[in-house]
C-alpha cells in the first residue's frame, strides 16, 4: 500500500468523456518527501514515513529537528506511514503526485468535520415527538426512553444518544482518479472526502 498526503482544496464538477456532469473533489497531493525507511532489521517492521507541508523551526521539538536533519529536509508539518511502497525509494526522496495514473481507484483518509456536543435528532437522525399538542412543550427533541426497571437495570452498551458529533477519522475507498496535474501538484477523483477544505489527507493506493 503506497500511497501520498495532501490537503483538500475543495470541490467542484467537471465533465466527463461521455458528457457528464460529475461532482469532484481536489486534492493539493505532495510533494512529500521520505524522512525515514523503517526496516524489519532496525525497526522490527517495514515502512516508509512520508512528510509533508513546512513547519517552523522554532515551534519543531529538538528530537524532531535532528529526524529531519538526518533525512536532509527542512522539518516537516504532517508525518505519515506507508507499509509498503511500490517502488524503491531512500531518505530524502521526493514523492510526487506523479504516483497516480487517470482512471485508477483510490482511498482517501481524513478527519470529518467536528460538530461539538449533539442531541440524538442531529447525530443520529431521530423524529422526535413531533406532536406539540397534549402538554408536549419541551419533549419535542428528546431521546426518550433509554432502557428498562428493574431489569435490566441498566443502560445497554451502544444505546444512541446525545454526545459528540465528528472530528473522527474516515476512509473513503473506491474513488476514481478523475484529473492528475503534475504541474501544480493537484489530483481529481470523483466524489466527496472527508474534512473541511485545508485538512490533512491520506491518498492510498
Amino acid at each position: 500500500m503506497s500511497g501520498i498526503i495532501g490537503k483538500k482544496v475543495g470541490m467542484t464538477s467537471i465533465f466527463t468523456e461521455e458528457g457528464k456532469n460529475v461532482a469532484c473533489t481536489v486534492i493539493e497531493a505532495g510533494p512529500c518527501v521520505v524522512t525515514q525507511v523503517r526496516t524489519q532489521e532496525t525497526d522490527g517492521y517495514e515502512a516508509v514515513q512520508l512528510g509533508y507541508g513546512e513547519r517552523k523551526e522554532k515551534n519543531t521539538p529538538a528530537p524532531l529537528q535532528g529526524h529531519f536533519k538526518r533525512s536532509g529536509t527542512t522539518p516537516k508539518a504532517k508525518l505519515v506511514e506507508f507499509k509498503s511502497f511500490e517502488q524503491e525509494v531512500n531518505a530524502g526522496d521526493e514523492i510526487t503526485v506523479d504516483l497516480f495514473v487517470e482512471g485508477e481507484f483510490v482511498d482517501v483518509v481524513g478527519t470529518t468535520k467536528g460538530k461539538g456536543f449533539q442531541g440524538v435528532v442531529k447525530r443520529h437522525g431521530f423524529a422526535g415527538v413531533n406532536d406539540a399538542t397534549h402538554g408536549q412543550h419541551n419533549r419535542l427533541r428528546a431521546p426518550g426512553s433509554i432502557g428498562g426497571a428493574s431489569y435490566p437495570a441498566r443502560v445497554f452498551k451502544g444505546m444512541r444518544m446525545a454526545g459528540q458529533t465528528g472530528n473522527a477519522r474516515r476512509k473513503v475507498t473506491n474513488l476514481r482518479v478523475l484529473k492528475v496535474m503534475t504541474d501544480k501538484n493537484l489530483l481529481v477523483v470523483k466524489g466527496a472526502i472527508p474534512g473541511p477544505n485545508g485538512s490533512y489527507v491520506i491518498v492510498e493506493k
